[in-house]
């Protein structure tokens, strides 16, 4: 995509938005891989194609099955994964995302598990699959927040019933969590005057299809990846730039339109 080009989508899409009531953004590993956290593929950036000391592939390690019987390897990759993500951050393109709160309803619906979307500043936020600063107990289900893992033994025990704990993370073969879903599902039915996708493989239905329908019903689509996914052929826009440009880009012309009226 040439930069003139690149200008002309950025000028569209702004348009729309000056005169949106409501705006979704679906966000994978991709909006975060400026903080400096790796685009692993998969579920909310969780791990990467790799096999591990144990000779099992990732996905059988960071399962629900693999968690029940051996809750120590499952957390022993865990916390290699929160270590290699401490010290990271929400980056420009979480808060752009956030800025459009001041202008119109945002709902962010996101793989992602780190949390940089809350803490940029957007307020309606829906984490698919968890977020690993949750941990509940399995036993007794008390929950509590933490901001690492470094003060945590592995596995964790419960300060109240010395149950085992577990991040609120979506693992392999779990479903996703009712709340989540019934949550999305609510937003979706109130309809969106433009449905971004923003760094996600849209490998998942719930990813591609509300895009797709939304696009096969006249209403605005972009994707900001810079990788061609199942998406590409479909959306009204395809902005093959990193998020943070695309998106900074977008809101601050949204933004300085608002402000001159």
């Amino acid at each position: 995509m040439s930069e003139h080009h690149f200008e002309e989508q950025i000028d569209e899409i702004a348009r729309v938005l000056k005169t949106a009531r409501r705006a979704l953004f679906l966000t994978g590993a991709g909006i975060s891989a400026e903080s400096g956290l790796p685009t692993y593929r998969g579920i909310g950036g969780l791990y990467n194609e790799m096999t591990v000391d144990e000779g099992l592939p990732i996905e059988e390690v960071l399962s629900g099955s693999m968690f029940a019987r051996s809750p120590e390897i499952t957390w022993k990759y865990i916390a290699e994964i929160e270590s290699a993500c401490r010290g990271a951050g929400a980056n420009d393109a979480h808060r752009a995302i956030a800025a459009l709160e001041s202008v119109l309803e945002v709902c962010v619906i996101t793989q992602n598990v780190d949390g940089f979307h809350k803490a940029a500043g957007s307020s309606n936020v829906i984490e698919l699959h968890g977020n690993l600063g949750d941990l509940c107990c399995t036993k007794c289900g008390s929950t509590r927040h933490v901001e690492n893992y470094a003060d945590l033994s592995i596995p964790p025990v419960c300060g109240n019933c010395a149950g085992l704990v577990r991040p609120s993370v979506v693992l392999f073969g779990e479903m996703l969590p009712s709340d989540a879903t019934r949550h999305y599902e609510i937003e979706l039915t109130k309809g969106f005057d433009v449905y971004f996708a923003v760094g996600t493989t849209a490998g998942f239905p719930y990813i591609y299809e509300p895009v797709a329908q939304a696009s096969r019903a006249g209403m605005t689509t972009v994707e900001i990846n810079p990788d061609k996914t199942p998406l590409s052929e479909v959306v009204s826009y395809r902005l093959n730039h990193g998020a943070r440009v695309s998106l900074e880009a977008i809101v601050t012309q949204v933004l300085e339109s608002k402000q001159r009226h």
